[in-house]
């Protein structure tokens, strides 16, 4: 039985004992045991763990870990510090200096952001070394898309932040109109200039939320 620690325990707890999750479990239990996972199985759930759902005040939805040694620590776009910024995220910080005017960063640990309820969630949890998307359809959509419909359900705006083809699908789970949805294309190298560029979403965010009486977002990842 999984454990977050927080009120997710309340509000996605049943889903541990699903079919589908118990499937996955066992999915996972063999994976672990017969190959390299990223992240460390104790990680798979920080950002539940960090950023709790009542707290939750915008969302940045990824894909899937990052599958090189060193990086993933179950917050989307987030490597460990020490870890050499990948080139999403070099991307997303070159954003946050012409939009708000922050230096970029040496440091890739986002776990400031999620601490201030910036709930850094990817749709799949888990990725083998080296092989991108090969957790795909094991299950774990189902459950984001869980918490996705119940952070739609919150009473509280959140802002929505949907980077690329991926993260944009799930806008259909996002159908309460009090929350704000901000997309664009994803800061990837291969798709940052059709779009992300110029998007001025940490702004924008801020602005929701100031708008909405939520206090904005420090933006800074070093303090």
């Amino acid at each position: 039985m999984v454990t977050i620690g927080n009120d997710w325990d309340t509000v996605i707890g049943g889903e541990f004992q699903k079919e589908y999750y118990l499937k996955l479990r066992e999915f996972l239990k063999a994976e672990y045991s017969s190959c390299t996972v990223f992240p460390n199985m104790h990680d798979i759930f920080n950002a539940l763990k960090l950023t709790p759902y009542s707290a939750v005040k915008a969302v940045i939805l990824g894909q899937d870990p990052y599958h090189e040694p060193g990086q993933a620590h179950g917050l989307s776009f987030s490597v460990r510090e020490g870890t050499a910024l990948p080139p999403s995220l070099v991307n997303i910080y070159k954003e946050l200096e012409n939009d708000v005017g922050i230096p970029p960063s040496r440091k890739g640990d986002l776990t400031s952001w999620a601490k201030q309820g910036v709930l850094l969630l990817n749709t799949s949890l888990t990725v083998r070394r080296g092989q991108a998307n090969s957790h795909k359809g094991r299950g774990w959509e189902i459950f984001t898309d869980e918490i996705i419909r119940k952070l739609n359900q919150r009473e509280t705006p959140i802002a929505f932040i949907l980077w690329g083809a991926n993260a944009r699908s799930k806008k259909q789970l996002i159908t309460n109109p009090i929350h704000g949805i901000f997309e664009s294309a994803h800061p990837s190298p291969l798709s940052a200039y059709n779009g992300f560029f110029g998007s001025r979403v940490f702004s924008r965010v801020n602005r929701f939320l100031v708008e909405n009486e939520i206090p904005p977002i420090d933006w800074r990842v070093e303090k």
